[in-house]
């Protein structure tokens, strides 16, 4: 299976969300993390992503005379490089645009469904507005953005700490862009 195929998949890019954070899951940790997801379903795609190498394990113990594997994200494995990008077709893009979407949105209804949500408190934040740049400054401001990003990508989990997904997009808003013009 390709890496689009692999990755624009609803439950896998979740699982891939999930797995994110730099510690070590077992399946039926993604369960519990997924609870909106059936298990078998969990099962079979944490088996599809192991099976092309974006999880691996990191180790096995034995629980109850089963066998436990504890699975870790390989970052590089589980993007979809510029190259694979500049392939896609406009429809590819948009199914994965699509897929991304449906991901942020469940995981966004599963925070919001657990005990104690508090959006105010928790400092949830989503809005969309409109920026005029040039090509090279939005360069720039990606570039800015990456940055600050590498500053906290590396943080390890510690009791003080609490993962936060963050979804950046970014496309021209209006009827025109430099390419249509």
């Amino acid at each position: 299976m390709d890496t689009l195929g692999l990755l624009v998949h609803p439950v896998r890019l979740r699982i891939v969300f999930a797995m994110s954070g730099g510690q070590t899951r077992t399946t039926s940790d993604l369960c519990a993390r997924l609870p909106d997801v059936p298990k078998t379903s969990v099962y079979r795609h944490v088996g599809v992503l192991a099976d092309a190498g974006v999880l691996e394990v990191a180790r096995e113990e034995r629980v109850r005379g089963a066998v436990e594997r504890h699975y870790r994200l390989r970052h590089e494995r589980a993007a979809i490089g510029a190259d694979v990008a500049a392939a896609m077709s406009l429809d590819d893009h948009r199914r994965a645009f699509a897929v991304g979407m449906a991901a942020v949105l469940a995981e966004f209804n599963s925070y919001l469904d657990r005990p104690g949500a508090d959006p105010t408190a928790d400092r949830v934040g989503y809005r969309q507005g409109v920026l005029w740049l040039r090509p090279d400054e939005l360069t720039m401001l990606i570039d800015g953005l990456r940055s600050v990003l590498r500053n906290v990508v590396d943080n390890e989990p510690t009791p003080d700490r609490s993962p936060h997904l963050v979804t950046a997009i970014f496309f021209p808003a209006g009827e025109e862009t430099p390419h249509t013009r």
